[in-house]
Order: structure tokens, then C-alpha cells, then sequence
């Protein structure tokens, strides 16, 4: 289970490169952060429990504080959803 964490800061820091090359600042710096803390969870040597825990518990707070984004605080303008005013 520890090598899926170095195989998720593999990702995670692709993804932080290529929002830095995008300059995609604070998108960047999240990415590298999260980075750092999968890396350095994977030479922690936890049992498969605990990593398994951790995980669930990350994608819970991932996806509640993408759904309050999505509805409390991105802009809602016809320029974000021309989509949805084109079927309407």
C-alpha cells in the first residue's frame, strides 16, 4: 500500500508541473503540497488499515470542499455555463 502513495505523489506532482508551466499558481502550490504529504506518507511503513483510512479520509474532504466550492463559492455567469444557456 505504501507504494501506491509514492504512485499518487507520481501524479500529483505531474499535475503540479504542468499547472506551474500553465502558471496556475495556487493550483500549483496544492498540487506540490499534496505531493510532499503522499511521499512522505509512503516511508511512514503504516499498516494497510491505516493507509486505507487515510485515503478515505482525504477523498471525504476533497469531495465535500469541492462541492462547497461548486455551490457556495464559484461565479455563476453565462460566460462559465454558455452550455447550459444554449439548451435552455
Amino acid at each position: 500500500m505504501d507504494r501506491m502513495y509514492r504512485v499518487l505523489g507520481f501524479w500529483t506532482i505531474v499535475i503540479a508541473l504542468m499547472a506551474f508551466w500553465a502558471q496556475l499558481w495556487p493550483m500549483a502550490l496544492i498540487f506540490f503540497g499534496l505531493t510532499a504529504f503522499f511521499v512522505a506518507l509512503s516511508y511512514m511503513n503504516l499498516t494497510e488499515r491505516v493507509y486505507l483510512n487515510i485515503f478515505f479520509g482525504f477523498m471525504f474532504v476533497s469531495f465535500v470542499g469541492f462541492t462547497y466550492y461548486t455551490f457556495f463559492v464559484m461565479p455563476v455567469g453565462p460566460q462559465e455555463h454558455a452550455f447550459l444557456q444554449m439548451i435552455m
